[in-house]
């Protein structure tokens, strides 16, 4: 196969969905995490508390 095939192969596409307000932003945080793309996972919290999820901001 060439590179292309092989890459769209082994590549996985999935959905979360779900009600408001259950946690889908905190998976999200969690997946980048443990797949490398983010060092730490935040978590919806108040504006006040300085430490925002990740995943809401990236480009």
């Amino acid at each position: 196969m060439s590179q292309l095939a092989d890459t769209i192969h082994t590549r996985r596409t999935f959905a979360i969905i779900s009600h408001p307000d259950a946690g889908k932003t905190t998976l999200t945080e969690r997946l980048l995490q443990y797949g490398g793309a983010i060092q730490l996972a935040g978590t919806v919290k108040a504006r006040k508390s300085g430490r925002y999820a990740t995943s809401d901001w990236m480009e």
